[in-house]
């Protein structure tokens, strides 16, 4: 009796539902826009509250675990239905060598190739498509994400650029080189996994940013430090050819920072790790799993795994590949900060006096220190310490980012525009004192139109108006390939003109006529 009772009850709770038709499920509509339909499937991002879309996660080549460990990036795998791409995908494996890093990524991974598109509202609308930004991350080719606040692309959407930022593999995973590795490639070559990884995205824009209101013939590659060495690279190489129409490098190139090597010599350092972990075959090395990879990495020398001349991605030295005009021929715009580099990397713990910097100098350059003290010279104890500031930054990463602005201006066919960014953060929220320069990497947030994701430092109204500028400038640069625009100061090309102008990017924005060029001139003849 009560299980009849109990049926009816249940029966005239479902018979009115049914006479109406199947039982709905409750879905919440996706936003208008938000679902975008790419090669291998469709994406649905979401709606900032800017209006800016995003679309995180993105797949754009196979997971590279297994038998894909250093292999050039494959093709991603369909998928059916709709991918939420409301998330960032991992990181690649890497270990925690810089503390300025912030990741929002989905933790870390050997399955890393990943991108993220920022689409302004509207973008595509009646065939209105829209300059691209292409943003690779720096940290050495060791570290770095392109989950960072730093690099977020939601600003620079706002001002009508589609905006990305893209993974690629690091350390042993993107410069493993090896002579088993180079039998087993198609193209005789091993190393240079990393840069792969972005001539695939690069691939990914050309066929699917058109979807997300992007003009794939408007696409501006940038990146500071590794990212802008890898600027660099990807203008050198021939893969990439017809891809770019600009590019923007921010402290770094491979004309000098973290140059190539022969690719027997990075087969020859790929056999001394396989021998310090034991490993007598491809099948065992890929057999170790990430973590422990990353560990023995660390014990060996994380920046001993170096790009490399392998015949395929770079197919000679990229010196004379810029000396012969046989890169990219494309607007650049290209410079570096004024306090790259500490005083203390050539002093070390000795106070800024003469005798010091004197003595450091003789001691760490031999026969060459007296031309060196004549290049870099200080008059007095009280200029030591700017003196040599300017020595290490120029050795860090201004002379090889003044060679690469050198060489594309000469042979490069298009205008080079040479910044030098002298803003200084300003104190911390917690107390610490302003830098006395602008120090490296300390732009990216001013360019890219995100103090506000950084919430160490006490911005200032002075900050906001440099990063108004420097974003400005990108912006117009990513549009049109000349950085000029209303509001702003004008800026020259360097190599059009009698003189070489270099813009001083501050509060006090200007052009100024290229100065130290003999210590350039010098270090392109002894290094």
């Amino acid at each position: 009796m009560k299980n009849r009772i109990a049926y009816r009850r249940l029966a005239a709770f479902l018979l009115p539902l049914l006479a109406i038709g199947p039982i709905a499920v409750a879905q919440t509509a996706a936003p208008a826009g938000t679902q975008v339909r790419t090669t291998h499937g469709i994406v649905e991002g979401v709606v900032e509250k800017s209006g800016v879309r995003s679309f995180k996660g993105i797949p754009y080549a196979a997971p590279p675990v297994g038998q894909l460990r250093w292999k050039e990036p494959q093709e991603a795998a369909d998928w059916t239905g709709v991918r939420k791409a409301d998330h960032f995908g991992p990181r690649a494996m890497q270990p925690p060598i810089y503390s300025d890093m912030v990741f929002r990524s989905d933790g870390m991974s050997e399955d890393c190739l990943y991108l993220n598109v920022w689409s302004p509202a509207g973008a595509g609308k009646n065939g209105n498509l829209l300059p691209v930004l292409v943003y690779f991350y720096g940290g050495g080719f060791v570290a770095g994400d392109g989950s960072e606040p730093r690099y977020d692309g939601e600003s620079m959407a706002t001002k009508g650029i589609v905006s990305l930022t893209v993974n690629y593999r690091l350390g042993i995973f993107g410069f493993f080189a090896h002579p088993d590795l180079t039998k087993e490639s198609p193209h005789h070559s091993s190393g240079n996994y990393a840069l792969l990884d972005q001539v695939a995205a690069l691939r990914w824009v050309q066929q699917n940013i058109a979807a997300f209101g992007g003009d794939p013939r408007r696409v501006t590659i940038a990146g500071e430090s590794a990212g802008s060495i890898s600027v660099s690279a990807q203008m050198a190489t021939p893969l990439t050819k017809g891809m770019m129409a600009g590019a923007i490098g921010e402290s770094g190139s491979l004309l000098g920072a973290l140059p190539p090597v022969d690719l027997n010599k990075a087969e020859e350092t790929g056999v001394e790790f396989a021998t310090s972990v034991g490993a007598e075959s491809l099948a065992q090395l890929r057999a170790v799993p990430a973590d422990q990879l990353i560990t023995s990495e660390m014990k060996f020398g994380p920046f001993r795994f170096r790009m490399t001349i392998d015949g395929y991605f770079l197919p000679k030295d990229p010196r004379d590949i810029f000396a012969a005009g046989e890169q990219a021929h494309i607007p650049l715009l290209v410079g570096w900060n004024s306090q790259e580099g500490d005083y203390h990397a050539i002093l070390g713990k000795s106070a800024p006096t003469l005798a010091s910097y004197d003595s450091a100098v003789r001691k760490a350059n031999g026969a060459q220190a007296d031309t060196i003290l004549q290049l870099y010279h200080a008059g007095s104890d009280a200029e030591v310490a700017a003196v040599a500031t300017a020595l290490a930054s120029d050795r860090f990463i201004g002379y090889s980012t003044w060679r690469w602005a050198d060489l594309q201006g000469k042979t490069g066919g298009s205008p080079v525009y040479r910044y030098f960014y002298e803003r200084p953060r300003p104190a911390t929220v917690a107390g610490a004192p302003a830098a006395k320069g602008a120090v490296h990497s300390s732009e990216i947030e001013y360019a890219m139109g995100n103090l506000g994701t950084n919430k160490v430092f006490a911005w200032t109204k002075d900050d906001h108006a440099v990063s108004a500028i420097l974003q400005g400038y990108f912006a117009n640069f990513i549009r049109r390939g000349d950085p000029n625009g209303p509001g702003l100061p004008h800026w020259p090309a360097a190599n059009q003109g009698a003189t070489v102008s270099v813009q001083h990017i501050g509060v006090k924005t200007r052009t100024e006529p290229e100065t130290h060029r003999d210590r350039y001139e010098w270090a392109s003849k002894n290094r």
